[in-house]
């Protein structure tokens, strides 16, 4: 089977790629953006790049950055059409199957490409906030309605986006939930007792949907007395944080470490530190599944999350296995809910042992392979 996948470049999209490895298809993968060189992530499948220009002139960088209203007039002529290359990349591979990741960037760009191919099957993976705040993000609910006609296939990554297709006109296949990233490679070796735990683990973004800059109004509201047995990590943390974090007397008082969004961890490194940690804290007003609140859970640490549209009720159970945010604008509610877990050690104890199990159970990597390599043939049956 020839497959097409298409997808910004993205670590949660290699991952779920990598899955189809050895599977006896053959993979392209179009890369919307076209940005960078061919990914070493994926070296086995054949990967559509280099696109986008017809002329990458010499110092154009420079010139982008120091004469940005030339250089946009200029690449008005110089950048092709999205739409003309995918519709000339289906011509010449004549693929059985397009599979794309995320509807705002990836799905509508060639929606008009795959209504003129109706013969060529169409999965639509839902990524993140792109299904549930598609209005926020200047989507039509008639262009979604249009998409949704034309996707032949769904997989989102909770029961709550599906929801929401089927109530934007979705009537075609349901293939079900799985996480974007295809599934995580627990570490096991490195899951540690509740008394070997030692970190608070913050998730730094912030952005129009995501809100650590609560999480950190939030300590602030509780006696320094409380982390005195812990050290505060704040990794991928956006500049704006690391700045909020500095000019705060609170944290100068308390150990703590700020990873900048900019610092690369390898995967492997960051699940080693979620099994040493005992408290994992994130916080947005729109998401899908989160992959970090998996993989946290998965490794033992105790969840405190944002749950909008109820998405992360899907695995935590409030007051059993973490605690769910129901207002991610309320910091006086977030320390509520990190004093709450500070303070019960057993209810941590239960709680790792509810989630290593559920995670074993239903995000297991080696498991959903053979999952994810059984959807693609199940669309062939």
């Amino acid at each position: 089977m020839k497959i097409l996948l298409v997808s910004i470049s993205n670590h949660h999209f290699f991952q779920w790629a990598n899955q189809l490895k050895d599977c006896g298809h053959e993979v392209y993968w179009f890369d919307v953006m076209d940005g960078g060189p061919k990914s070493e992530k994926i070296p086995w499948v054949n990967q559509i790049k280099g696109w986008k220009m017809r002329w990458d002139f010499p110092l154009r960088q420079t010139i982008k950055a120091r004469l940005p209203k030339w250089y946009r007039f200029v690449q008005l002529i110089n950048e092709k059409k999205l739409a003309t290359v995918f519709e000339k990349t289906i011509n010449e591979i004549q693929p059985d199957l397009v599979h794309c990741f995320e509807m705002q960037l990836c799905g509508l760009p060639i929606l008009q490409v795959m209504l003129q191919h109706k013969k060529i099957k169409f999965v639509y993976s839902t990524w993140g906030s792109d299904m549930y705040y598609f209005k926020e993000n200047n989507i039509t609910s008639q262009q979604v309605q249009q998409f949704l006609q034309r996707v032949d296939y769904l997989i989102t990554d909770c029961q709550r986006d599906f929801s929401i297709a089927v109530a934007n006109g979705f009537v075609n296949k349901f293939l079900g939930v799985y996480p974007g990233n295809g599934g995580i490679d627990y570490l096991n070796d490195y899951i540690q007792p509740i008394g070997n735990r030692k970190f608070i683990l913050i998730k730094g973004y912030e952005s129009f949907g995501c809100k650590a800059s609560k999480i950190v109004d939030a300590l602030q509201l509780l006696p320094i007395a409380s982390f005195e047995n812990f050290e505060i990590i704040i990794y991928s943390a956006d500049a704006v944080i690391i700045e909020k974090v500095n000019s705060a007397p609170f944290f100068k008082n308390c150990k703590h470490q700020i990873i900048p969004r900019t610092t690369f961890v390898a995967n492997n490194e960051m699940l080693k530190m979620m099994g040493l940690a005992s408290i994992h804290i994130s916080n947005n007003i729109s998401d899908g599944m989160p992959n970090t609140l998996l993989e946290s859970m998965g490794m033992g640490a105790f969840p405190i999350q944002s749950n909008p549209g109820n998405a992360s009720a899907e695995v935590i159970t409030h007051g059993v296995n973490g605690y769910l945010i129901s207002n991610p604008l309320d910091e006086n509610e977030i320390a509520t809910w990190v004093e709450k877990a500070i303070s019960n050690a057993d209810l941590r104890t239960q709680a790792q042992d509810i989630n290593i199990k559920l995670a074993q159970r239903n995000y297991n990597r080696a498991i959903l392979k053979t999952k994810i390599s059984q959807l693609y043939q199940e669309i062939f049956l």
